[in-house]
């Protein structure tokens, strides 16, 4: 049985992992997940990615918007802006209040994270193991100047700039301010989750779906041990490109590649991995230009579609990401 180990981060993470679910239906596929997302909202934890993962791939995710619950209601929302309790910012509903509050009461009780996680999973079945980055706290900070920031507090005098939470940056301001610089507080002294680093040794590929390659696969590479495990496993490494003619697939990640000073082009990315990590690099056809460049990098690189329409079309990029890995073995 092919051993399969995927970094992921939220909705292009799951979705990656629903058309490799197709495309392999008999690996074991570990998916490690980010945690730089987290945020402690009205006294609960809430897990994002984490969240979207379990609930893309089983079945209770709202399809349109790719995050959050199918069929949800804000009832619980609706009241806490009634008393005037915030963020009205962050959207939770209902049934998404639910599997917090479940996460929070048993964090509360003592259970690490990773145990949390494959609780709530028992439920869901997502025909995956979800293992969490690590057990330790750590969220994505984004500095950005003050003035950008309406009834900022703390400023620093000096430099006129502040950080927020990467949840704020993204949904709050939606990432329309310049972002200076992006730090996952705490990766630094966070060690891998359990399971994590034992993943990565035992695995026959590591894939990187196409997740925003600063907070989302960068995030988990920054806990210690992950990126030299990964580096370490001598089993092929093969990453599917974000960025499709010069700009984002979904999201904003432009602008964090920006706050770390890599362009936002397919072969920007492949290089800021590095070819000490990445062996092999799939770009969209539209970017067949940049496989040279890739290629001179030390990474091998092919040219293929790679816009995830439906579950066929991210089952056929899977199928080539693991050729491309095949290649890279033999």
């Amino acid at each position: 049985m092919q051993r399969i180990v995927v970094l992921a981060g939220g909705i292009g993470g799951a979705r990656f992992l629903r058309g490799l679910k197709s495309a392999a239906p008999e690996a074991d596929i570990t998916v490690i997940g980010n945690t730089g997302d987290d945020i402690h909202l009205f006294g609960l934890k809430v897990c994002p990615d984490l969240d979207t993962v379990m609930y893309t791939l089983g079945g209770g995710i709202h399809e349109d918007q790719g995050w959050g619950r199918a069929g949800e209601t804000f009832a619980v929302k609706e009241e806490l802006a009634a008393y005037g309790v915030g963020p009205e910012w962050f959207g939770l509903g209902d049934k998404d209040f639910a599997t917090h509050i479940v996460r929070t009461q048993m964090l509360g009780a003592g259970y690490p994270l990773s145990a949390v996680t494959e609780a709530l999973c028992a439920r869901w079945n997502p025909g995956v193991r979800l293992l969490p980055m690590t057990d330790d706290r750590v969220e994505t900070h984004v500095l950005i100047d003050t003035a950008d920031l309406d009834g900022s507090s703390g400023d620093d005098a000096e430099s006129g700039r502040r950080a927020v939470h990467f949840q704020e940056y993204w949904v709050r301001l939606r990432a329309s301010v310049p972002a200076h610089a992006v730090v996952p507080v705490g990766a630094d002294v966070a060690k891998p989750g359990p399971g994590v680093l034992e993943a990565i040794a035992d695995a026959d590929v590591v894939l990187f779906p196409p997740s925003n390659p600063v907070v989302s696969v960068g995030t988990i590479l920054a806990v210690p041990g992950i990126r030299e495990g990964i580096a370490d496993a001598d089993v092929p490494v093969v990453g599917l490109s974000p960025i499709v003619g010069n700009a984002p697939v979904r999201g904003m990640a432009d602008k964090v590649l920006s706050a770390v000073g890599v362009e936002t082009t397919a072969a920007a990315v492949a290089q800021h991995y590095g070819s000490g990590l990445l062996d092999g690099w799939l770009v969209d056809t539209v970017d067949a230009g940049s496989v040279q460049a890739v290629e001179e990098a030390g990474i091998r690189c092919r040219a293929v579609p790679l816009m995830m329409k439906d579950t066929e079309a991210t089952a056929l990029m899977a199928r080539q990401a693991l050729e491309l890995a095949e290649e890279v073995r033999a």
